[in-house]
């Protein structure tokens, strides 16, 4: 048994050159002995990612190394829009079961079983209690990648998100060990001692009432809501709210689909949120940025920078009384480039609601192109969403 204590420390370092810092971060996290490191580099750094992570893992004794570009990235309390910046974690993780691996969508297009899955990765189900995913969203099938994972490895929670970088040029990279990849992903499964507590935080706020889909017509519009007309539930659920919520939902209207029918109740959190694409005021019907089905329930949400910062502080109270007196080893934070300043007015928003609410703990990411984290107990692509996994020891 390793007698070494969990730790956790974090680096985020704003410099246009890359090695000074490089060397900044790497002053800041050397008083552990790492057993893995994540690194979000910024697009500025490509040149030099090879020579980056190389040195990492040079510096700190060859941990397991993974993470990805960003256009955008996070520390402790901190984001760094568009900056020439990096940010580290390292986690010392004694006695826990972690297994990277790579990921390709030649494995995305041949893994069609679970066990398909699990025999390519080599990695067995009850060996892990967690899932972080970084990938390219440009040359991989991510939702495929997300939908066999999360089938392959049922109530594992599953969290990451998908890299950004240049967004003229559509490439970015993933890191894994020595190796940069210009497709693909890398993954790290997690096990032992230590589990994912997730937070997914969709930025909305339910309004009206949550209704059941009655028709949805062969092209996947949904024509019927509680046996009437789609459109006209959506009128009248519009009409219901006060003329504050009238001008916020204007421009800012989605739709929720249920992740779990059985619950008793619906509330902030139940739904999977995805976009109210238009509407066909000839037939009445909605078309939804997802493949509903009859019976599903449906409730209308909105989503603004109010409702946004709402859902967040709202979710971390949520787990602070899941946390109880436990506190968490490190956090890595998964955010949508849509958010931060263009949409809270403010830098630092939502890495300074989790200092704020759970402290400063050691904490890593990146602003994404798309956001990974489980609704229910199945993990879903989100955009516009904030996604955070808690390291957690268990015993």
């Amino acid at each position: 048994m390793d007698e070494r204590k969990s730790g956790a420390q974090s680096a985020i370092v704003v410099d246009q050159q890359w090695d000074q810092a490089l060397e900044q971060a790497l002053a800041q996290v050397q008083d552990i002995t790492a057993d893995v490191v994540f690194v979000f580099l910024s697009s500025e750094y490509e040149p030099h990612y090879g020579e980056i992570i190389t040195r990492i893992r040079k510096e700190l004794g060859n941990p397991i190394l993974l993470g990805c570009s960003g256009q955008g990235i996070i520390g402790t309390d901190q984001e760094l829009e568009d900056l020439p910046s990096l940010s580290l974690l390292t986690l010392s993780l004694p006695d826990a079961v972690l297994r990277p691996v790579r990921l390709t969508q030649q494995l995305v297009e041949t893994c069609i079983h679970p066990d398909e899955w699990r025999q390519q990765l080599g990695i067995k189900q009850e060996e892990i209690h967690g899932w972080l995913v970084f990938a390219d969203p440009f040359q991989m099938d991510c939702e495929g990648l997300i939908e066999g994972l999360a089938t392959a490895y049922p109530d594992v929670p599953l969290l990451g998100g998908l890299a950004s970088g240049d967004i003229e040029g559509r490439y970015t990279h993933v890191f894994l060990n020595d190796d940069v990849y210009d497709d693909g992903g890398v993954a790290l499964a997690i096990g032992g001692p230590y589990t994912l507590l997730p937070l997914v935080s969709q930025g909305c706020e339910p309004i009206g009432e949550p209704w059941t889909i009655t028709k949805v017509m062969d092209n996947g519009l949904v024509e019927g809501i509680s046996n009437r007309s789609a459109y006209e539930m959506l009128l009248r659920t519009f009409d219901s709210l006060n003329t504050e919520l009238q001008k916020r939902a204007q421009r800012n209207l989605l739709v929720g689909l249920a992740a779990d029918e059985y619950q008793d109740s619906f509330h902030r959190g139940s739904f999977l949120i995805r976009q109210l694409l238009g509407v066909d005021r000839r037939t009445g019907s909605l078309a939804l940025a997802a493949l509903p089905r009859v019976g599903q329930t449906i409730q209308f949400q909105m989503r603004d920078a109010v409702s946004a910062d709402l859902d967040l502080r709202e979710l971390m109270q949520s787990v602070k009384l899941k946390l109880g007196e436990k506190r968490p080893l490190a956090g890595i934070l998964c955010t949508c480039n849509g958010r931060g300043v263009g949409m809270f007015g403010v830098p630092d928003h939502d890495a300074g609601v989790i200092a704020r609410e759970l402290g400063q703990i050691p904490l890593a990411g990146l602003f994404c192109n798309g956001e990974i984290g489980p609704i229910g107990k199945k993990s879903f692509l989100h955009g516009f969403t904030a996604c955070l996994a808690l390291f957690i020891r268990q015993s």
